[in-house]
């Protein structure tokens, strides 16, 4: 009898051990399955160094994650590693440059700032008894409120000594990835081999148990919380090394992407559960997810749908396989992602890796590459959300039909680290050329950089590239359009009255250079005073907001500067009736609502930049580029003010 269970014992071991590795790996099943799928479906994405920009491109946020998984798994949330990520990282690049501080003394400071900002969060978690959302959130305001406060809004440079940890050793070895795997083995030591590792499962599993079993549950949480920083101090420096600079706006939203690489990787929002493997996996999905979309040239709107669906199904695709596993679990007397969990769960992860190299290694062998023939471009726009960057996408669209071209266009998302994910993610794939609007002109830098060693062409739009070659530049004079309204409003108010200013995002080239061109215009009318300047990001929404609390506090306004015209129709929108006719309102880009509103009197003017223009003008010269045709440096689309008067002209 007990022959034949062991008999069947065995064979039932040898039949379900694919299976079994598949539910206890889940986030590495459907890794392989979305490798498998991207390598069918684009031919440069199974290249060595497209895989290579995958691992960079999974970098920071996996460090963020690493720190994150700490806190989850003692069942907390911290949405603050973003803006803590920002903040150490200006820490380092004020101390050591303006400050003079020595870079190394400059690095301890940004370390024990996203200590110092986790030990705050645990603080008022454990001993303020706030619950740990509510916390991190307000972390994630100040942080970010400081870095735009030590930064005064605008990118500090790097120091070169530190900037190397965005570099590659050998020419082709990426210090990031170094980087997030020596984190990700402290992350695996720490939950698995120390006392606070154990802690936080504990915590996780049962906060009341481990406070009856003696564990110091409140100073564990600052502790936990600590670690979070630590680790969101790191991706922050190795964020800030890759763009060369230090963003104040640099890693926003890439809290929800931790917290998702967390959960997508086995971990429970409840606590108890997740490992640093999954976590890595998580992050892992993620990068290719969106590297492959990149690849696959697919809408850049739509790519956040695609990603948000992945992330719904992958979690829920993890829930079932919790639950065919329970059974199996339970038996084992090991729940996943415990400390602990042996031989037996290293061979199964190490199974299912095998597997994944084996049927990467297949598709590689039998995919031809990418395919050739018509001509491609690339280009990265600052932002989708914003209809002047609408109508520079559609003004390139139409020139690439017309001239036969293959155009891809992806979306910022006004993320400088993102934008230099999509040029790297286009020079691996070997395009002919490249356009670029850049968030930041000086973090656009490096990504230009590795495009210029591959020889591939690149033209700047809307806003120049520092510190790399570019073909040519297409764009308008920020600076003059600047100067332009100033002249336009305070020719309008004959010289005198008061105005406010609404600034866009704190950072971008786009608002400094309006700023200072309307600053640099309207101190020729010494009887006109500023008497607010406020940020309202480039949004209509924030805008009216932001309008609607100037009025309450300068009722005597006359006029009105915005350097967008989204923020112009929100101050619009604020004034109501007074829009047109006791305030003057102008804007900045001549979109189509902001023409609209000329029209009908309610904007006074906008400084018309032509953005389907400047779009066709510069997909003909990446065009000419990639033919190695000669095109000139500089290639200006004129700007003009639109009033009532000559706006049918533009409309």
């Amino acid at each position: 009898m007990a022959t034949e269970t062991a008999r069947s014992d065995t064979g039932a071991g040898g039949v379900s051990v694919i299976r079994r590795v598949l539910l206890d790996n889940g986030a590495l099943s459907a890794l392989v399955v979305l490798v498998v799928a991207m390598s069918l479906l684009s031919g440069d994405f199974l290249t060595t160094q497209n895989l290579l920009n995958v691992g960079v491109q999974a970098a920071v946020t996996a460090i963020l994650a690493f720190g994150v998984t700490f806190v989850i798994v003692s069942a907390g949330i911290d949405l603050s590693v973003g803006s803590v990520a920002a903040l150490s990282a200006t820490v380092l690049a004020w101390s050591a440059t303006s400050a003079g501080v020595p870079v190394v003394l400059a690095v301890v400071l940004a370390i024990l700032t996203g200590i110092a900002c986790g030990f705050v969060n645990g603080a008022l978690v454990s001993y303020g008894k706030l619950p740990p959302f509510i916390a991190t959130l307000a972390m994630l305001s100040i942080a970010r409120g400081l870095s735009l406060v030590i930064s005064q809004g605008s990118p500090i440079a790097f120091p070169d000594s530190v900037s190397r940890l965005g570099d590659t050793l050998g020419g082709w070895l990426p210090v990031p990835v170094l980087v997030m795997i020596a984190m990700g083995l402290v992350t695996a030591l720490v939950l698995g081999r120390t006392f606070i590792g154990r802690s936080m499962y504990a915590i996780g599993g049962n906060e009341e148990a481990a406070r009856l079993s003696g564990l110091r549950v409140k100073r564990q949480k600052i502790v936990i919380y600590a670690l979070s920083g630590l680790f969101a101090a790191v991706a922050g420096i190795v964020l800030a090394s890759r763009l060369v600079s230090a963003q104040p706006q640099a890693a926003q939203g890439y809290e929800l992407d931790a917290i998702a690489a967390v959960v997508i990787g086995g971990a429970s929002l409840a606590g108890g559960v997740g490992k640093a493997s999954g976590t890595l996996i998580g992050a892992l999905i993620l990068a290719v997810l969106r590297n492959g979309l990149n690849l696959l040239s697919v809408s850049a709107f739509w790519q956040q749908v695609v990603i948000g669906v992945v992330i719904a199904l992958a979690v829920l695709l993890d829930t079932l396989r919790r639950k065919a596993g329970s059974g199996a679990a339970s038996s084992a007397g090991a729940a996943p992602g415990a400390p602990g969990s042996g031989r037996r769960n290293a061979l199964k992860f190490g199974g299912a890796a095998l597997c994944a190299v084996i049927v990467v290694g297949a598709v590689s062998l039998l995919n031809s590459g990418s395919s050739g023939g018509t001509t491609k471009v690339g280009m990265s726009l600052s932002t989708l959300n914003n209809p002047f960057f609408v109508q520079m996408k559609e003004g390139a669209q139409a020139e690439a039909e017309k001239a036969g071209v293959d155009l891809t266009v992806t979306d910022a998302q006004n993320d400088a680290s993102q934008q230099a994910n999509q040029l790297q993610n286009f020079t691996s794939s070997g395009v002919s050329s490249i356009i670029v609007n850049p968030v930041d002109s000086d973090a656009v830098g490096p990504g230009v950089r590795s495009a210029n060693k591959a020889d591939i062409p690149v033209v700047a739009a809307d806003r120049g590239v520092n510190k790399a070659e570019t073909a040519t530049l297409v764009a308008s004079d920020n600076v003059a359009g600047g100067r332009l309204a100033a002249d336009a409003l305070a020719d309008k108010l004959g010289g005198k009255g008061s105005i406010v200013i609404l600034q866009g995002t704190a950072g971008t080239s786009a608002s400094r250079e309006r700023g200072a061109g309307f600053a640099e215009g309207i101190k020729a009318y010494p009887g006109i005073k500023v008497v607010a300047k406020q940020p309202a990001d480039f949004d209509r929404t924030k805008g009216l907001d932001v309008m609607t609390n100037l009025i309450q506090s300068h009722p005597g306004v006359t006029g009105v500067f915005a350097e967008n015209d989204e923020m112009a129709l929100g101050a619009v929108k604020a004034l109501g009736s007074k829009a047109g006719t006791s305030v003057s309102v102008v804007g900045f880009d001549g979109t189509p609502d902001g023409l609209t509103a000329v029209e009908a009197g309610t904007l006074y003017a906008s400084v018309a930049q032509q953005p389907a223009e400047l779009g066709r003008i510069a997909v003909r010269n990446a065009i000419k580029a990639a033919k190695d045709e000669k095109v000139e440096d500089t290639v200006k689309v004129p700007v003009k003010v639109v009033t009532r008067k000559n706006v049918a002209d533009f409309s």
